[in-house]
């Protein structure tokens, strides 16, 4: 089959939100696809898409993304544009997305993974050790509260929404004393000078497919997905097929906290996951590995070994 290439007389038309970091993620995908194909930028169209997710007044209630929405706040009008032909693929940070996408729609193609860390925020101390008792945390993600809660009780925890840009406005207006982002977007805004210290995995494990950036195509547009072939890291989709899976079948909703990393040893996947009570009084963690090949089959097995450690009863703060 012969490919057909974008060009200037016919754009590959690149959805994202307008955040800048969801703008740089797209960027980033244009210059890959450039690169790889001999093309100019002209061949390409970025296509802003305001998400329900990007409403001001939502972000200013500062609630909990579960009591807005969940994850599709982020994603609805982008793959509603998708579907309907208004734009050629979309691009995402995958730790955003849910497990699952409309019928129609593929997420198969990932690009190379930045830093998977969370970023401690803080303008007076250097490490999240460091906080005297009683300080105040901002954060909008249900895993970060819930983690922190578990290793310092003692600090209290205001909800923080909105863009990277927001939340350090937000942290100028001393709403909270230090908030987290994640070192993946700050290094694609070439703004890791504003992390006080990156947090470890073994302090504070990330979410799942913290820093990874995925494209969404129409399932039937088989052009785009030959184009989309020569840009795919596949050790980035390896690890996320162990992540997502764990994922999935633990939960794939905002409701619950939820963290997973996986990373390569060869032809080895190391998994670890997390799964808490958001108040932090509980956390249930796991370590397995297993061949490249059967990653989907680790996160599952590791997703019903957590729930079966954590009994009937973990889960009823969700009724």
């Amino acid at each position: 089959m012969t490919l057909t290439l974008p060009s200037p007389d016919s754009h590959l038309k690149i959805g994202t939100r307008g955040s800048p970091l969801a703008l740089a993620q797209a960027y980033e995908t244009r210059r890959r696809m450039m690169a790889a194909f001999d093309l100019p930028d002209a061949a390409f169209e970025i296509v802003v898409i305001k998400t329900t997710g990007d409403d001001a007044a939502l972000i200013a209630k500062d609630k909990p993304l579960k009591e807005l929405g969940g994850k599709g706040l982020f994603t609805k009008e982008i793959e509603e544009d998708l579907l309907s032909g208004a734009i050629d693929i979309a691009v995402h940070s995958m730790k955003d997305m849910p497990v699952l996408q409309p019928d129609g729609l593929v997420l198969d193609t990932y690009l190379p993974r930045e830093d998977t860390r969370d970023a401690f925020v803080s303008s007076d101390v250097k490490t999240l050790a460091d906080l005297p008792s009683g300080a105040v945390v901002g954060t909008s993600s249900l895993r970060r509260r819930a983690q922190l809660l578990n290793y310092r009780p003692d600090l209290q925890v205001v909800e923080f929404r909105g863009n990277v840009q927001t939340r350090l406005k937000k942290l100028s207006e001393g709403i909270a004393d230090c908030t987290f982002l994640a070192m993946a977007g700050l290094n694609r805004l070439e703004m890791s000078h504003v992390a006080a210290s990156a947090i470890q995995p073994e302090e504070m494990l990330p979410a799942v497919a913290q820093g990874a950036i995925g494209i969404e195509r129409r399932a039937n547009d088989t052009n785009t997905a030959d184009l989309l072939s020569a840009i795919h890291d596949t050790p980035t989709g390896q690890r996320l097929a162990a992540e997502r899976a764990f994922l999935a079948a633990l939960d794939g909703s905002c409701e619950t906290p939820i963290a997973g990393l996986c990373e390569l040893d060869g032809a080895t996947l190391r998994l670890r996951g997390e799964v808490l009570r958001p108040d932090g009084s509980e956390s249930l963690k796991d370590a397995r590995s297993a061949p490249i090949e059967d990653g989907a089959a680790l996160g599952r097995e590791m997703a019903e070994h957590l729930l079966a450690q954590a009994g009937p009863g973990f889960f009823d703060w969700r009724s």
